[in-house]
């Protein structure tokens, strides 16, 4: 049965700021700026640099201007960064920031323990920031978290940070988005929390959803979260893509060479599946002609 899948995906790199945010060891500015290069260096034309919260709140996004500000920009590539408020627009602004992204969640809950406002609250706070951002020619885009559902109340209004979105729910929310608001340009973000992050892209491209977050090896959860787990590893989505035929723009070995990279800054092990048992382009091409044809059978 055909799939009836889209022909080509953008993916955005969100490690640098999704990634870390949650994070025990912090990475210096001089670290971050090899990962976003070497990103770059794999074909991405969207990367989430960092985000202009609080230090307090978010120590790891602490040297965001500083990062921003010693970028060795490539022509066609979008960095942008998460802001919560007027002063992280101000600072985005200050530090040469061209794209920003508001947020709010589904779920006041979440909002609260994130923003310590509503949700409401916090979409009336949007004009002003719009308004400055404008001002200084900064683009600006906006996301929902909790779309797909909530540990703390059952609102779904297109951000699965909690990762209880699954395929069938993924399929139908998204047509009726794009049914309901055909001129906006949809980026879906899942994490892979209960291992459908993946099935969830798939789902979102049978809706015909071009644009999708994640994170190399797969790094990130939400630090506001109870039992936050990783993004869908960058690498794991890329190679499915490759192995189906979807263009995605991105070299599959640079960015499992920037995946390593950084485990190995954060000296801890994650849920990359294609970083722990490698492609299978390079299964196959190891295995004898004789052993190949009895696994094939098999």
């Amino acid at each position: 049965m055909p799939l009836n899948l889209v022909e080509e995906i953008k993916i955005c790199e969100v490690g640098p700021r999704d990634g870390l945010q949650n994070e025990k060891r912090i990475l210096t500015t001089e670290e971050k700026l090899v990962l976003i290069e070497g990103v770059v260096q794999a074909g991405f034309s969207v990367i989430e640099v960092g985000s202009f919260m609080s230090p307090k709140a978010v120590p790891q996004m602490a040297n965001t201007d500083e990062v921003f500000q010693n970028l060795k920009r490539k022509e066609g590539v979008e960095y942008r960064a998460l802001v919560a408020n007027l002063k992280g627009v101000e600072r985005a602004a200050a530090c040469g920031c061209k794209k920003v992204k508001l947020n709010v969640s589904a779920s006041k809950a979440h909002n609260l323990a994130n923003l310590n406002r509503t949700p409401a609250e916090t979409v009336e706070g949007f004009y002003g920031c719009m308004d400055a951002a404008r001002s200084v020619g900064i683009e600006v885009s906006g996301s929902i978290s909790m779309a797909f559902g909530s540990p703390w109340d059952r609102e779904i209004p297109l951000s699965d940070a909690s990762g209880q979105a699954y395929p069938t729910q993924v399929y139908q929310i998204c047509t009726d988005m794009a049914k309901t608001y055909p001129q906006v340009a949809w980026w879906l973000h899942f994490h892979n929390t209960r291992g459908l992050g993946i099935a969830n892209i798939m789902a979102g491209m049978q809706a015909g959803f071009t644009r999708y977050d994640s994170a190399c090896a797969g790094v990130g959860g939400c630090p506001f979260v109870p039992g936050a787990a990783g993004n869908v590893a960058t690498e794991d989505v890329v190679h499915m893509c490759d192995e189906i035929g979807i263009k995605t723009g991105v070299d599959l070995d640079q960015a499992m060479k920037v995946s390593r990279q950084l485990i190995q800054l954060l000296n801890h092990g994650t849920d990359s599946y294609l970083l722990r048992a490698g492609k299978s382009s390079d299964l196959i091409s190891e295995l004898p002609t004789g052993q190949l044809r009895n696994q094939t059978l098999k």
